[in-house]
């Protein structure tokens, strides 16, 4: 596998661990760099370690967002064959737009993978909104540091599931203290040598560290790090009476961390959130821990994800709590958050997230042979493995008994929307696993209850709805056509009614310009890719795992739609396999025509907006209304008063008219 990746960061030697950890896992890994960059308040030139194939280029500007690379070493290496192409940029930032612009001048293909770390909602003038928007729906893959940063980048359009991956460390380097190493006494023994290191700005709360040391004169600190603070700090320390109390390190030599690490009893991260920023990792904290010194954060931004259970963490800007904390942890729990802490560093360590890397990228690759050789563990050709069922019911146990008896003898799991007795009488029976959710949230909620609590992970998932029914037989043909090809996200069987007679498995994505054909009886002119209907669809676990689970805006119908768009728009396909058969009665838990109706445009219009925003879904909103009208006068007897419905149903907004079903008189969901 060869992988081109581009990061200004990249600047620090340190840094380059995840490359170095990549390239030992067998990837022939390229690396761009800036060739000088602000970081820790000073600037760092590169320069390459031996064996690192790593270049610098000259930058314009030094602000994150708003610096471009010189384009003529992009545009060279872009000429190149790659299986990846990974920008270690904001998706929002002119480098990241400069990055695809060039990839697509120069014709390159190559899946691109993106980075982010901006945990909080923003909304970006224009043009970096745009930016934002057309990267993240280039990006085949995204890596997130932190959970708040992937969750943002889905909602914000990112087809797939955003992985979270951490800032590595050389757990090697930043290594504990021996416990028999020589260390001079004290001159207090009660004293509290409290450590911060990073940018020296008010929102790295320096401030409420000071106000926690005014309130025990056990601590004391050593303060590491460059900043706008930097040369004022001496006369606010004189000012809070706490100058000898404070020893100022001034910017620490990157060989130099670890001892400062060492030479403190706790490390403090007492960082203060603004509207515009807030902590998105917090890298000294993993650096003191896996050098075994407990660590105290306030619990801004990803700070609790990174220290809860393995430091502790105190309410932002809580000056008391900040004392009693640090003199807690630098005493009686020194010994048990400080092993605690190497555990929680050992996760960040840069061989561990090599391989989140490597796993990433080979998510992305699907169907090639870069992602692992034939016949291999996961790898094209692995027709070994097998498959589990999952079935969302709601109601009507006999029909259910129906679509499970034919699946005896699979790993089966039943979703119960309804939390009927009878349900799990039946699943105990059959001797299927039953899961009771609590609530009917839909359809998408039901299977992603499934999907987080699997019964054989890694397997491939056959959804089957209660009124649909399959053989084992026309499953293994299912299965197998899965496996022959593995560029398939998913696939369905051709099916029939109960009378026997076909139904339509395949169709093509709704949008807006298929609205307006539609309506002008133009339909047939139709062309673009296609999906195969839900009611029962095998997914590919590689598939799963790139694009995640439904999406449970979508309380029923359409959210197979979404799902095969999404997985579409990473690079797979979707297809009917002729040669296996299901039955499907259809609306088998259902009773309400017009119910199911409202469901079904509501989904339809939750899709198109998500898809094609709010002009989108006025403009097939507009053409819906124009085509139902037209037929409510040219249709005679049932089929014009039909007509005449959904024309209203257009008019009034179908997600409106789904709410009135959803809320019921006594306030539950229906």
């Amino acid at each position: 596998m060869r992988a081109l990746r581009v990061s200004h960061s990249a600047v620090v030697g340190e840094w380059r661990g995840r490359e170095r950890s990549l390239a030992s896992l067998g990837v022939d890994v390229s690396l761009l760099s800036a060739r000088t960059w602000p970081e820790g308040g000073a600037l760092v030139d590169l320069h390459p370690r031996p064996g690192e194939n790593v270049d610098g280029v000259a930058t314009i500007g030094r602000h994150p967002a708003l610096f471009l690379y010189d384009p003529r070493p992009l545009w060279r290496r872009l000429g190149e064959h790659w299986d990846v192409i990974d920008v270690h940029e904001e998706p929002f930032s002119l480098a990241t737009a400069e990055l695809l612009l060039l990839r697509a001048l120069r014709g390159n293909h190559a899946p691109v993978v993106l980075y982010t770390a901006q945990n909080l909602q923003k909304r970006y003038p224009i043009p970096f909104r745009w930016l934002e928007r057309h990267a993240l729906r280039t990006a085949s893959g995204i890596s997130a540091c932190n959970t708040d940063a992937a969750r943002i980048a889905e909602a914000k359009g990112f087809a797939g599931r955003a992985r979270v991956i951490p800032l590595g460390i050389d757990f090697e380097r930043f290594s504990a203290r021996p416990a028999d190493a020589a260390t001079d006494p004290p001159d207090d023994a009660d004293r509290i040598i409290v450590g911060f290191a990073g940018r020296l700005v008010a929102e790295k709360g320096l401030g409420v560290l000071f106000d926690a040391m005014a309130r025990d004169r056990r601590l004391h600190a050593r303060i590491a790090g460059g900043g706008p603070m930097a040369d004022d700090l001496p006369e606010i320390l004189t000012r809070r009476g706490l100058r000898d109390r404070v020893e100022l390190l001034g910017a620490l030599a990157p060989e130099d961390v670890p001892g400062f690490y060492r030479s403190i009893d706790v490390l403090a991260v007492p960082s203060l959130p603004t509207p515009t920023w807030t902590e998105q990792f917090g890298r000294v904290a993993i650096e003191a821990m896996a050098c075994g010194v407990p660590v105290v954060s306030s619990d801004a931004g990803a700070l609790p994800d990174v220290v809860g259970g393995a430091g502790l963490v105190v309410p932002v800007g809580d000056a008391d709590a900040l004392a009693t904390a640090l003199a807690e942890a630098a005493g009686p729990r020194a010994d048990e958050l400080g092993a605690l802490g190497r555990e929680r560093a050992a996760s960040c360590d840069w061989s561990e997230v090599g391989r989140a890397y490597l796993d990433l990228y080979r998510s992305v690759l699907h169907g090639s042979e870069a992602v692992a050789p034939a016949g291999s563990p996961g790898g094209p050709g692995d027709a070994e493995r097998g498959l589990e069922v999952v079935v969302v019911a709601y109601g009507a146990p006999e029909l259910l008994r129906r679509a499970l008896e034919p699946l005896a003898g699979l790993p089966v799991t039943v979703v119960d929307n309804s939390s009927l007795p009878e349900i799990a009488a039946l699943c105990a029976q059959l001797g299927v696993r039953y899961l009771d959710p609590g609530r009917n949230a839909g359809f998408a909620a039901g299977v992603n209850v499934a999907l987080a609590d699997r019964l054989r992970p890694g397997d491939d998932v056959l959804l089957v709805n209660p009124d649909a029914v399959i053989s084992r037989a026309d499953t293994d043909v299912l299965h197998a056509a899965l496996l022959a090809a593995p560029d398939l996200a998913s696939v369905g069987p051709s099916q029939v009614d109960e009378q026997g007679a076909p139904a339509q498995v395949e169709w093509r994505y709704p949008s807006p310009t298929a609205t307006w054909l539609e309506a002008l009886g133009l339909a047939r002119l139709r062309r673009g890719p296609t999906f195969v209907i839900g009611s029962v669809l095998l997914l590919r676990a590689e598939a799963l795992d790139q694009v995640g689970g439904l999406d449970e805006g979508f309380f029923l119908y359409a959210e197979e739609t979404d799902w095969a768009y999404r997985a579409h728009r990473l690079g797979w396909r979707h297809a009917e396999v002729p040669a296996a058969r299901a039955v499907h009665a259809g609306a088998g838990t259902s009773s309400d025509p017009a119910r199911r109706e409202a469901h079904f445009h509501a989904s339809l219009e939750r899709y198109l907006r998500k898809h094609h925003g709010s002009l989108g879904w006025q403009s097939a909103r507009t053409a819906q209304w124009i085509g139902s009208m037209a037929r409510s006068i040219a249709l005679p007897g049932e089929r014009g008063r039909a007509a005449r419905k959904r024309a209203a149903l257009y008019r009034l907004g179908p997600v409106r008219v789904e709410a009135r079903y959803l809320e019921p008189a006594d306030g539950t969901i229906g």
